[in-house]
């Protein structure tokens, strides 16, 4: 992206240089909101029973009050079973909204915060700049999400809840939000804070590969660096980097989702690697990758195919209208 209209003549003028945040949001495009926000929607909707099914393994710490699953198809038949399709869906409203606005956000900020960089450059960011800068991104977006992504695991792990009402310790995502806040105060709503700024690392990861693995493809192709992909080069570069992160950081997804439980105290990060070693081995660290890795690579494909497509229709349609 260029530098704002009349960018240069601002350089010139006598006065204090614009601070550096004001120098990353003339680069924001509110486009990159919407469709981020979309691809992040439309990829929870269709998937959030593997993500019921991760957080429920992720979590399985041998507490007699958990249900017992053989594998992910007998976990998801058992709740099938049990509850029908709204126990499928437990905790998809804050999964919706956390993903929408994670995606949202986090390619608001990306690209302004990527566009701020390149701002004078002719050639491309270095692959540690893209690390960083997504880095960046993903620590200003989790500070505006995580009380969403603590009433989403709440939600998740309220077994037989439509079956037994009396079981349901909260009604929904505005519920969960009132109590977790009523009794467990700012400091509830931010549990698992700390491993998820670490989870940073993982979108980092993820955004790093992405826009490296696009570049030298391109670059193999003979053709310019920021060239537009098609579909299936878009869902192949996002597979390939979205496994790569996965694999790469999945433990602390588990970290962070026992420290969010509400079955389960431990007093902090250490306590619950100390715990989890000591009772599970490197094995309990990750437990329910194989059900994340099957949903989170087709949620990433599918939201990296629908940003694309929407950016490039709203960002062309700014232009023409100009």
């Amino acid at each position: 992206m260029s530098a704002a209209p009349g960018a240069q003549g601002h350089a010139c003028a006598v006065g204090p240089p614009a601070s550096p945040v004001r120098s990353v949001l003339r680069h924001v495009q509110l486009e990159n909101l919407a469709a981020g926000l979309s691809g992040g929607v439309v990829s929870t909707l269709v998937l959030h029973p593997l993500d019921l099914v991760k957080i429920r393994f992720a979590v399985s710490d041998g507490l007699e009050l958990r249900p017992k699953y053989n594998g992910i198809l007998h976990c998801m038949a058992t709740v099938w079973k049990r509850e029908g399709l709204r126990g499928l869906y437990q905790g998809v409203t804050p999964n919706m909204v956390g993903a929408g606005a994670s995606w949202g956000l986090y390619f608001f900020f990306y690209n302004a915060i990527k566009a701020y960089k390149k701002e004078g450059k002719l050639e491309s960011l270095t692959a540690t700049e893209h690390l960083v800068s997504a880095a960046e991104a993903g620590a200003m977006t989790l500070c505006i999400t995580n009380p969403i992504w603590v009433t989403k695991t709440r939600l998740v792990l309220q077994y037989d809840a439509g079956v037994d009402p009396s079981k349901r310790q909260y009604t929904g995502m505005s519920d969960a939000l009132i109590k977790i806040y009523k009794t467990e105060g700012i400091r509830g709503l931010y549990k698992g804070f700390v491993p998820g700024l670490f989870g940073t690392s993982h979108g980092a990861l993820q955004f790093m590969a992405y826009e490296d693995l696009k570049q030298r493809y391109n670059k193999y192709r003979n053709r310019v660096s920021d060239t537009k992909l098609n579909t299936a080069e878009y869902i192949m570069m996002a597979a390939v980097s979205k496994i790569f992160a996965v694999t790469a950081t999945y433990p602390y997804q588990v970290v962070r989702a026992r420290l969010q439980d509400q079955h389960n105290r431990y007093s902090g990060v250490l306590d619950v690697i100390r715990r989890t070693w000591r009772k599970e081995g490197i094995h309990g660290f990750y437990k329910g990758i194989v059900p994340n890795v099957i949903r989170v690579t087709p949620a990433c494909c599918i939201t990296f195919v629908v940003y694309e497509n929407v950016s490039g229709f709203l960002l062309g349609f700014r232009k023409e209208n100009n």
